[in-house]
């Protein structure tokens, strides 16, 4: 074990606490060292890209689907965290909150605090704003923000973050609540924007999302359309401007560029086919006819489209799911005949129908059907025949083809290497709940948990004890009872159970990576639904290729249409990333989509009519999709440079330099700083073992630098007691001067820069430098050196002079004139540094510039066009004066062009003033920007020695 200087101590202790400017590319390195996440350059570039300049008021992370702006977030925020700016926020859908609290503790050790009514109600009641909280980051839903808008705008925010923020793409609209409060609310606050989708329908969505981050970013609403109302395709004559502006703000990887550095593993359908005993098809042919009626009592005309589709949905489930189905059905037309009141029939079946499909309402007025009860009798009595049919139908074939499903699906997971994890989709909660118990008697006992959007059936509940009991006192549990069910099930089925049964509600907002197999028991008709399905297993930390198995019904051609299309079209289940954005984008809406096979199941009958209809829908998706991906509009924000993957590669490489370092500086100061403390010391693991309490909190016990979990082990962090207490004392390390002796001769790497140095004595002096001003603070450390022959080195020698080991140690004094020397050479890497400095600033400044002047061109777009206008018109009509040789004509022509050259002037004399008001607001902004990064710089001198090299 090698012994460093005091001189090494104190510059590793700097080293890793300096203040690193928010330019800095290397401003993260100690946020990837220690968290629990394999980083890619990609989320690295876009997390610096976030905040590149002092001067940023933030960005939009538009990153594809799967490449993980979870973690680019949780970089900055990390960062935030370490530079004590400890305001943070961060907005998500309700579904995400828990998602979010636990990855930030376990991934980056960030502690947070989810508010919703009970944890906000306790601290209210305390005197104190639940918001202003620096302990914690505080997390809650959309709507929470809504309602204590107020509370949250008497907070002081250094960073809010938002997911999911294509939720507030409409923000321009008056009606969009919850953008609008967002917007003003966080007005003031830096913002991070996370949405894989921020465009969709029209350029002014993105518009809208650009003006949370920064309201004046673009002019208005309505200049912005004005001007860029043109632009779909890239020879437009404003698409390079727009363009221009948006990539300063807009960050966006496109999944294809990373592919050399994420290990995507690749999805893999398999298609299970099952045919229907003969009481299951009669059934089905009975109810499909059944729907097809024009009239039924059971089918309210208001409700119809929607209460077809359910029903429809829950056939293709499961006999079991239906006869409780159609005995809702039966009780609520006993209930009209009773009352003869058949208004509110429609809604009330819909609060009966077993399904969590997303709904859609119904169009048009129509007029309620009287009521006849010999007809409802027999309608009655024909559901009850059905019913009768569907409890008949006992062990159904598509439950028996389920379990050589499994055991398909598990013989794959035994050769990819995936754990024997299967998670089940179904639409219906009574399907669940037969699945599970059939399962449980067929092989799987105890081996099954169900997920839906209750979860608080018996089994569910006592799981959820039993989790509350382990983890008490534990960052997992919330408090919120709906949020910790379901982590409490997730926790289940990864650490116990082998099958997880879920409805729609288990493909919202929950990470199930450890999984990699999905069983589409019941297949969706939303291609959005289907893909979010398996994106639960199949997404950015997925170490195994992911088997999807579709069930689909032989004898239903519109189904094998459907499984057609969601396959061919919609690229849901092959590859390596699933379905893409563009062709996602494709459907305006799922749940339209699912309206327009509802109805070619409701107005189709033979199998001719069937066909027909599949394939004209088949030739409008083609063109649908075709033409989306043709437009250019997403291509505004995405990454067309060429060297992309090369960058990445570069910044790969870099990052994984500077963090070896980062570590290497870490562990020389626990060694020197512990010493004879440790025990069972580990180089190569960088590991070692305390056996005595050093001071309060810091145990005896096995401690490692990697990130790794490791059973028996705790990560040294540079926010952890341990990490702080070496860093303590090694930052009060007395630096006398000295005469270091560096070996380079055993050093593994060659260094250039040292080696043409071998045998060659010098001074050399270290010096710390801080930039402060208004948005940044930076901090460096300078060690000058000079050859004994005079000669001036670059800063770099200094550097790479103290990762050597030294072979020799001693004190000796600096005389001044080797003192003065070093002064004279740091005088003048002081000037060069200060002049990059304001070079640096500068640059920031202009971009700020450009975007006033931008800003300036486009309040004037409005003014220009009508000039323009006008000017047109003076010249037509001075052309037609030339023209007319009619006298009267000519005399009002010429008026006409008098009274209109009038009005040009007028509106050109406007033009300048309103111009020049403009420009006086953009230059007095400029001197804002000015001042704010006029920095301070200030020098203290560290220490000084005498080095020679062998």
């Amino acid at each position: 074990m090698n012994k460093i200087t005091p001189n090494q101590l104190l510059y590793y202790a700097m080293d890793l606490t300096n203040k690193r400017s928010v330019s800095d590319t290397n401003r993260f390195t100690g946020v990837l060292s220690e968290a629990r996440v394999d980083l890619n350059p990609h989320q690295i570039e876009a997390a610096l890209f976030a905040f590149h300049s002092p001067l940023s008021k933030g960005a939009i992370l538009a990153d594809e689907v799967g490449l993980g702006k979870t973690i680019e977030a949780g970089i900055i925020l990390s960062q935030c965290w370490a530079e004590q700016k400890r305001h943070i926020l961060i907005i998500v859908p309700a579904s995400l909150r828990n998602q979010w609290n636990i990855e930030l503790m376990e991934k980056f050790y960030i502690p947070s605090r989810i508010l919703e009514k009970n944890t906000y109600d306790d601290i209210r009641a305390k005197g104190k704003n639940p918001f202003d909280d620096r302990d914690n980051i505080i997390i809650c839903s959309y709507q929470f923000f809504v309602q204590h808008a107020k509370e949250i705008a008497e907070v002081i925010w250094d960073l809010a973050v938002i997911d999911e923020a294509h939720k507030l793409r409409n923000v321009f609209k008056k009606d969009n609540v919850i953008g609008n409060a967002v917007k003003k609310v966080l007005a003031p606050t830096k913002k991070i924007l996370l949405t894989a989708t921020p465009l969709q329908n029209s350029l002014k969505e993105l518009y809208g999302l650009v003006s949370i981050v920064d309201d004046n970013y673009f002019a208005s609403a309505k200049t912005f359309a004005e001007r860029y109302n043109a632009v779909s395709t890239r020879s437009s004559a404003r698409y390079g401007e727009l363009r221009s502006r948006l990539i300063r703000i807009v960050h966006r990887t496109l999944r294809s560029q990373v592919t050399e550095y994420v290990n995507y593993t690749k999805r893999t359908a398999i298609i299970q086919s099952y045919t229907p005993n003969e009481k299951e098809q009669e059934l089905y042919i009975k109810l499909s006819l059944y729907l097809q009626r024009e009239f039924n009592f059971g089918i309210p005309e208001r409700q119809r489209a929607l209460l077809s589709l359910i029903l429809r949905k829950i056939m293709a489930s499961s006999s079991y799911a239906l006869s409780f189905t159609l005995s809702k059905m039966i009780s609520r037309l006993s209930d009209v005949k009773r009352s003869g009141d058949l208004s509110k029939l429609g809604l009330e079946l819909l609060n009966d129908l077993d399904s969590e499909s997303e709904d859609f309402e119904d169009e048009g007025d129509f007029k309620p059907h009287e009521l006849n009860i010999p007809e409802l009798d027999e309608e009655i009595k024909e559901l009850e025949s059905y019913r009768a049919l569907a409890l008949s139908v006992g062990d159904e074939t598509k439950a028996k083809e389920l379990l050589n499903a499994l055991a398909l699906g598990f013989e794959k997971m035994n050769k990819l290497g995936g754990n024997r994890k299967a998670l089940i989709f179904t639409e219906s909660r009574r399907t669940q709940e037969y699945l599970k118990k059939f399962l449980e008697e067929n092989e799987y006992e105890n081996s099954v948990v169900c997920f839906n959007g209750t979860n608080n059936d018996a089994d569910a509940t006592i799981i959820y004890h039993e989790w509350l009991l382990n983890n008490a006192n534990s960052a997992k549990v919330s408090g919120n009872p709906v949020i910790d069910r379901k982590q409490a099930l997730v926790d289940y089925f990864k650490d116990k159970a082998q099958i997880m049964i879920a409805t729609e509600a288990g493909a919202e907002g929950i990470n199930l990576q450890f999984c990699s197999l999905v069983v589409n028991y019941d297949m969706p008709w939303n291609p959005q639904r289907i893909e979010q399905r398996i994106g639960r297993c199949h997404r950015y930390g997925q170490k195994f290729d992911v088997v999807v198995i579709n069930f689909v019904n032989k004898l239903n051609k519109a189904e094998n249409r459907i499984y057609e299309l969601l396959n061919s079209k919609f690229n849901l289940f092959e590859g390596v990333f699933g379905s893409s954005d563009e062709v996602l984008g494709s459907l305006e809406s799922g749940v339209d989509f699912e309206k327009r096979l509802n109805r070619i199941f409701q107005t189709c009958r033979t199998e001719e009519e069937i066909q027909n209809a599949f394939d004209e829908l088949q030739h409008e998706l083609e063109d649908t999709i075709s033409e989306r991906i043709k437009q250019t509009k997403k291509s505004l924000i995405e990454n067309f440079d060429e060297e992309v993957v090369e960058k990445l590669k570069i910044r790969q490489q870099g990052d994984s330099s500077i963090i070896s370092l980062y570590k290497r500086h870490l562990w020389n100061i626990i060694l020197s700083v512990l010493g004879d403390q440790l025990y069972s010391i580990d180089e190569n693991n960088l590991s070692f073992e305390i056996k005595n309490e050093i001071e309060e909190g810091i145990v005896p016990g096995m401690y490692t630098l990697k990130n790794e979990e490791e059973s028996g082990f705790a990560q040294v962090r540079l926010s952890s007691l341990l990490g702080e207490y070496v860093v303590n004392k090694a930052l009060n390390t007395d630096v006398p001067d000295s005469d270091i002796t560096f070996d380079m001769t055993h050093y593994p790497y060659n260094i250039s820069i040292l080696s043409d140095h071998i045998g060659e004595r010098g001074i050399a002096k270290a010096y710390k430098v801080s930039a402060l001003n208004q948005c940044d603070t930076e901090e460096h450390i300078f060690i000058c050196c000079e050859t004994e022959n005079g000669e001036a080195l670059p800063l770099e020698f200094g550097e790479k002079l103290m990762e050597l080991s030294n072979v020799g140690y001693k004190l000796s004094q600096m005389d001044s004139h080797d003192n003065e020397r070093a002064d004279k050479c740091f005088e003048s890497e002081l000037e060069h540094f200060s002049e990059n400095l304001k070079e640096r600033n500068n640059s920031f400044i202009i971009d700020e510039l450009d975007k006033l002047d931008m800003w300036v061109d486009e309040m004037m777009t409005p003014y220009d066009d009508e000039i323009n206008s006008l000017d047109k018109k003076v010249r037509e009509l001075k052309s037609a004066v030339r023209h007319e040789r009619n006298a009267a004509e000519k005399l009002r022509l010429s008026k006409e062009r008098t009274e209109t050259e009038k009005l040009l002037n007028k509106k050109r004399r406007e033009y300048f003033d309103l111009r020049d008001e403009y420009e006086e607001k953009a230059n007095s902004q400029n001197k804002q920007l000015e001042k704010m990064l006029e920095s301070n710089v200030s020098q203290e001198e560290l220490f000084r020695f005498k080095w020679s090299i062998v």
